[in-house]
């Protein structure tokens, strides 16, 4: 006996039967106002599985200093990369970009429906989940967008899902997608984007950086996979575009605040190399699904000024595989394989 023949004739409509995959980025500013850049900030920053010290020692110095000083400075950086066009951060536009043509990759699956979020901003988590659960989702994929596991960036957006069940009296079920550092498909489509920017130049890079986010090294000793994970993406790319260490450098970048990141530090490693004489240099983020402020400004802006300015005669960026065919094939077969059994 079917469910209409027993509910009763006064029951609301109920949409039922579908699979949602959320994908999750960290988050963007509504704009680089003061207000806008505070309020992200504040949400970022007050996260515990970003800043792990104890609230009574970082929240004085979180209100007294930092959400009074650095939305000026941060508002100003994204002003730089800022997309002017849709008056939105790259990170938005490539994001709701993956959605949709993920959404159209699956046009075969009529009951599969593709929605996306940030983790930090809008659209925020919770408020995807239920739409998705609206429109008849009993099973939702949860995609973080990172390659790499790390505590701070795919265990905050798990944590903020799960917290969102917590508030439906209605659950679908639940699946997170695991880290894919070493997954055959993304170490071909970093190794392709790599090999045709650098075809594309009229010069050959001596050193190419893979600049990944740092994480506090405190972080890495308290049993963060994260730096191991970085580390097996660099090799296996090594492996396959048949380099040596001297020619694909691991470092890491975006350190914050007083105690020791992961090192080698990108900053100083491209000042480094320009003073020891290396003239030509690329770096890409193997670590970043899509181009932001921390590829754009800190690395194309601000790590290619610093080479030039120490004694570097050539620097490229090489871009994030975004919304690339390539990129789009990793991230699909990504999900594909993680809704077996639900598809």
């Amino acid at each position: 006996m079917s469910i209409a023949a027993v509910k009763p004739a006064s029951h609301p409509p109920v949409k039922h039967g579908k699979v949602g995959v959320l994908l999750v980025n960290l988050g963007t500013p509504d704009g680089t106002d003061y207000v806008s850049m505070r309020r992200y900030l504040k949400e970022f920053l007050t996260d515990r599985r970003v800043i792990e010290w104890p609230r009574a020692l970082w929240y004085p110095i979180l209100f007294g200093i930092v959400l009074n000083k650095r939305p000026q400075k941060v508002g100003k950086a994204y002003e730089v990369i800022w997309n002017k066009e849709k008056n939105e951060s790259y990170l938005r536009t490539y994001t709701r970009s993956q959605a949709e043509l993920m959404a159209t990759s699956f046009a075969g699956h009529p009951d599969v429906i593709v929605d996306w979020a940030m983790r930090y901003g809008q659209p925020s988590i919770a408020s995807r989940m239920e739409h998705l659960q609206k429109q008849g989702c009993e099973r939702i994929l949860v995609f973080p967008l990172y390659p790499q596991y790390a505590a701070a960036t795919t265990a905050t957006v798990n944590d903020k899902a799960f917290e969102a069940l917590l508030k439906m009296r209605w659950q679908p079920a639940l699946r997170t997608v695991p880290p894919y550092h070493d997954d055959p498909v993304y170490i071909e489509a970093l190794a392709n984007s790599i090999t045709t920017h650098l075809a594309g130049l009229d010069w050959e890079p001596e050193v190419v950086l893979a600049s990944f986010h740092g994480i506090p090294k405190s972080y890495f000793d308290k049993g963060d996979p994260y730096y191991c994970q970085c580390q097996k993406t660099a090799r296996l790319l090594r492996d396959r575009l048949g380099w040596s260490k001297e020619k694909l450098q691991v470092t890491f970048q975006s350190r914050f605040g007083p105690e020791e990141w992961l090192q080698p530090y990108t900053d100083k490693t491209v000042e480094k190399l320009a003073q020891e004489g290396v003239k030509r240099i690329a770096v890409f983020n193997p670590g970043f699904v899509s181009d932001c402020l921390e590829t754009l400004e800190e690395i194309a802006g601000e790590a290619g000024e610093s080479f030039l300015h120490n004694g570097g005669e050539k620097f490229s960026h090489i871009p994030c595989l975004n919304d690339s065919p390539e990129g789009m094939a990793v991230l699909e077969s990504v999900v594909r394989r993680e809704l077996a059994g639900w598809i």
